[in-house]
């Protein structure tokens, strides 16, 4: 493909996604296939000759939208939101362009400091502490990871190594391998599936707390389970909070669980990976009070913040416990800079990194501070609209409404939400997914895309309450038809005894 072929390629796959977008709230949200489905249409062998590229954005629409859920859709409310905007994709294009794998500054200084650069205006945005900072006099800083799983699990690697070191200095005595056997972490019960697996991955033991009836991890649970693992000979090196927990958006107490973490020397971890977008308002962080005491603190741009997947954000109070965990040098990867500028191949799991600063930059530049804000303020101002439709129904009631995520469930037997949830999902109108509180099933409904508007409220709505009205009359039906068949074998048995009784009175008589 030549250059020209590539701009008329490229302007009609940019007309193709602007007409995407324009008509998405035309488009069923969810998908109407079978597994294996796109192996039925297409060839078993790539093609040996060169195709035209008309043919295969054709394709594109033929085969492969028909199998796509739209997360853009204003109709998707499942889950968290997941970032877009035209000028996150416009990074994209050009990261593409760019190509360069920026694992140390000399392979693309701009990769690295434009990096930097973001990352200490959006951690300014936020209101983190300054020793978040690349630009404060504390070696702390922020990088770009790929997801808040990837960050969880990061840290605490680190958190471990650092651990096993210090140990190993108050114990040179001590075999290595039993400090990993006693290694204990902690975090919520109501934690993201991620956390639990980080624990899986670096094979040291999770403990999954309970919360209060707020849906919040507590200072003081936290403190009794970690006196008793040190009263078993075990060692707490990790606890991993949450800001917007999955299930209900809870907020873990920071202001508590710190000053545990401190007192005994335990890294604490933030996961603020859907929540931290709204700290851009002032008027939310006090939900993230106590942040002093973290070590590390990750937020996704790429959920509300109107960018592109991927782009989990991640910052550390002292980067050299990063750099010490996952330092490894050859001859071919010389120290480029070493302590004037961040060498990222050491911040991270993967050698290689994109050029995800840019759609970044793209997106605080042309949206500014002033927009995201005005960006999350509408995204909320859904929800509270929603959130006042399903008080304003009987038949429901609502179980935790947070930021843009309203919970809520059909009053009486689960069977009754659970209909709901099937019914709404074979409509496929809207998107909407399953959780659950103190053994009661619940629907979140929660404001994702972008495009979202007061009238996608009222569409999801009428859907949601068609189906009820649906649900509930059948099984009044239902009931009523039960009923009746219950009264007429009950009459049909007293007739019987009735018959019965004549009959043996009869035969007294004679």
């Amino acid at each position: 493909m030549d250059t020209e072929e590539f701009v008329e390629f490229a302007k009609k796959t940019i007309d193709f996604v602007a007409d995407y977008n324009k008509n998405l709230a035309s488009r069923d949200v969810l998908p109407s296939v079978e597994p294996g489905y796109l192996s039925k249409l297409l060839p078993e062998e790539a093609p040996y000759r060169a195709e035209k590229w008309q043919e295969v954005l054709k394709d594109v629409e033929q085969y492969i939208m028909p199998g796509v859920t739209h997360w853009n859709s204003p109709h998707f409310h499942a889950y968290y939101p997941t970032g877009n905007s035209y000028p996150a994709l416009v990074g994209e294009i050009l990261s593409s362009a760019f190509g360069c794998i920026g694992f140390s500054w000399i392979t693309s200084p701009a990769c690295t400091e434009l990096e930097v650069i973001t990352t200490n205006w959006l951690g300014k945005m936020l209101g983190l502490p300054s020793e978040f900072l690349n630009c404060s006099d504390r070696p702390g800083g922020g990088v770009i990871q790929g997801s808040a799983s990837e960050a969880t699990f990061l840290c605490l690697l680190a958190a471990k190594d650092y651990t096993i070191r210090q140990m190993k200095k108050l114990h040179p005595e001590m075999d290595e391998n039993l400090i990993k056997s006693k290694l204990v972490a902690y975090t919520s019960n109501q934690s993201n599936s991620s956390v639990e697996k980080a624990g899986i991955l670096g094979s040291v033991l999770m403990r999954l707390l309970p919360v209060d009836d707020k849906h919040s991890l507590r200072g003081e649970t936290l403190r009794k389970v970690i006196e008793e693992d040190l009263e078993k000979g075990l060692i707490p090196f990790y606890t991993i909070t949450t800001l917007g927990t999955t299930n209900l958006c809870g907020f873990d107490n920071l202001e508590e669980i710190g000053p545990v973490c401190k007192q005994y020397n335990i890294w604490l971890h933030i996961d603020a990976a859907y929540a931290g977008a709204a700290f851009v308002c002032p008027e939310y962080r006090y939900l993230m009070s106590g942040v002093e005491y973290a070590d590390s603190f990750n937020m996704n741009a790429h959920k509300w913040l109107l960018v592109n997947f991927d782009a989990s954000i991640l910052w550390v109070k002292d980067s050299r416990r990063l750099i010490e965990a996952f330092s490894v040098n050859r001859v071919y990867l010389p120290p480029d800079k070493e302590g004037s500028i961040p060498d990222y191949r050491h911040w991270q799991i993967p050698l290689g990194r994109r050029f995800r600063s840019l759609k970044l930059w793209f997106v605080i530049r042309i949206y500014g501070v002033e927009g995201l804000q005005k960006h999350i303020r509408h995204s909320i101002k859904l929800a509270h609209l929603f959130e006042k439709h399903v008080k304003s129904d009987t038949r429901f009631e609502i179980i935790k409404a947070s930021m843009g995520l309203v919970c809520f469930r059909i009053k009486g037997d689960d069977s009754l939400t659970q209909e709901l949830l099937d019914r709404l999902q074979a409509r496929k109108q809207i998107y909407v997914t399953a959780g659950s509180y103190q053994n009661k099933l619940l629907v979140r409904f929660v404001v994702c895309s972008n495009f979202c508007q007061e009238v996608d409220i009222s569409f999801a709505w009428n859907e949601i309450t068609s189906q009820t009205t649906e649900i509930l009359q059948e099984r009044l039906s239902e009931r009523s038809i039960n009923i009746i068949i219950k009264s007429t074998d009950e009459i049909a048995t007293r007739i019987k005894t009735l018959n019965l009784e004549t009959k043996d009175n009869s035969q007294k008589i004679s």
